[in-house]
């Protein structure tokens, strides 16, 4: 009899599970209602950094970082080109990220203490590893940083890049100059005009200035980075679910690269019979979206919109000659990686 009611038992619990709804729908937290009602994201960028976030005449905006405002705006209305850009410099982000003024800053902006902490941001995943560097002027001959002793450092304000510069010259014992800027436009001015030795800011940044200058081959970015810089996407800590739709974006376009899901054939695979894929593109009853209080199959529509990370990628980065490196997948030797979507 015992046996039996034991049978029993086991049975209708398995029979409870196998009925069990769906994962419920996560409650919308301010930021993301205030998106779905205002139809679109705010999001500040940078305007000056071709690759990451720059701003053409017609005052269209495009880079890696732009691409991630896309991702989370389809993320969470459906459409990629629901987004609001407002163009800060480097020293505007703590008030623009405490005062409302954009609901996310997609800008290469480096995670560190004091601003997960001060700024009040919650960080979302590293998008891009990077560390700070110099450009010298080649006919400078300079070819290491003891090279710039008792010369003239430039950068622009607001920036880690300030510590960074007085770090590498205060522990080597060299005497130096620092001077700073609003942003980098006007730090390459001072530059140009010789007012600099050399310009500091993260390596992408050098890359990018230097591969689309009028004449790449007179400056020389020195083989030396002196920080670590993980960039990536921040948003306020007042509103965890939209951090976390924010957070899972970057994971999904990171996925999709590693299952080899792309804008391309992403329609195909929704048919796919790989469980992961499923998982990600939210097919066959798993849930992804519900989780986070949006479309379930919402990488979906990311990923047609911007494509998988090495899409972007390789779009934007790739032509200015930015090679892959620690910005590889792990599986290629790199650190970028992603949790399981389950």
């Amino acid at each position: 009899m015992v046996r039996k009611t034991l049978i029993f038992v086991l049975a209708a619990a398995m029979l409870m599970l196998a009925v069990a709804p769906a994962a419920a729908q996560a409650e919308v937290g301010p930021i993301t209602q205030r998106i779905i009602d205002r139809g679109s994201l705010i999001c500040a960028v940078n305007a000056i950094v071709p690759g990451f976030g720059s701003q053409n005449d017609a005052g269209e905006f495009s880079g890696f970082d732009i691409d991630v405002c896309k991702a989370v705006a389809a993320a969470i209305l459906g459409d990629p080109n629901a987004v609001t850009y407002r163009a800060i410099t480097a020293a505007e982000r703590p008030t623009v990220l405490a005062s409302g003024e954009a609901d996310m800053i997609s800008r290469n902006t480096t995670w560190t203490l004091q601003r997960d902490t001060e700024w009040g941001a919650t960080f979302a995943p590293t998008t891009y590893y990077d560390g700070a560097g110099f450009m010298v002027k080649t006919a400078s001959g300079a070819a290491t940083i003891e090279d710039l002793e008792g010369g003239t450092i430039c950068t622009n304000a607001g920036t880690t890049t300030e510590l960074q510069v007085t770090d590498a010259f205060t522990e080597r014992g060299l005497a130096f100059n620092l001077q700073t800027y609003q942003d980098f436009d006007a730090v390459m001015a001072a530059f140009d005009s010789d007012a600099c030795d050399a310009v500091s800011t993260d390596q992408s940044g050098l890359i990018s200035r230097r591969a689309t200058s009028a004449d790449p081959g007179s400056y020389t970015i020195l083989p030396i980075i002196i920080s670590k810089e993980p960039l990536g996407p921040l948003s306020p800590q007042s509103d965890e679910q939209f951090a976390d739709i924010i957070r899972w974006t970057v994971w999904g376009l990171i996925t999709a690269e590693e299952l080899g899901v792309t804008s391309e054939n992403v329609n195909d695979m929704l048919a796919s019979d790989n469980v992961d894929i499923q998982r990600l593109l939210g097919q066959n009853n798993n849930n992804a979206g519900a989780y986070l209080g949006i479309a379930n199959d919402f990488m979906v529509t990311v990923i047609s919109a911007v494509g998988n990370y090495g899409e972007i990628f390789d779009r934007h980065l790739t032509p200015l000659g930015v090679e892959r490196g620690i910005n590889a997948l792990w599986t290629d030797g790199g650190l970028i990686y992603a949790p399981p979507f389950r």
